[in-house]
């Protein structure tokens, strides 16, 4: 195999495991954000907090695995350092940027079950 291959496994491997580290923190810290947004009711908390992991893995993977052909192929190890620190940057950035979109929504939903429009500030929505 040649060191392109090897430094394109590593890529993977670790996007991937940062994918799951991440998927699995929102979906246990999430749940609490949820379940006020959707008024104690569990069930639905539950259900929608597990359609959000599945489409996260689908989005984020998928990404992930187009996002392997992008760029020049690495020849060296010097080169295959940048290529994984660049790729890996670029993955937590979506990453970063989908989890924020994520809270903004939710967020949203939970004034609206509260009865709150979002024109007071937010210290005053407690």
């Amino acid at each position: 195999m040649t060191t392109a291959v090897y430094i394109y496994i590593a890529y993977t491997i670790i996007s991937i495991t940062m994918t799951v580290w991440v998927a699995r923190t929102l979906h246990k810290n999430g749940r609490v954000f949820l379940l006020e947004a959707f008024n104690d009711k569990e069930e639905m908390a539950d259900s929608v907090n597990h359609l959000l992991v599945v489409g996260f893995y689908l989005i984020n993977i998928g990404f992930i695995l187009i996002y392997l052909q992008v760029g020049t192929k690495p020849t060296d190890v010097v080169e295959g350092i940048e290529y994984i620190a660049t790729k890996l940057g670029v993955v937590l950035l979506v990453l970063g940027a989908m989890h924020f979109f994520n809270i903004f929504n939710f967020d949203r939903m939970r004034k609206k079950a509260r009865g709150h429009e979002g024109n007071v500030p937010p210290m005053l929505n407690k």
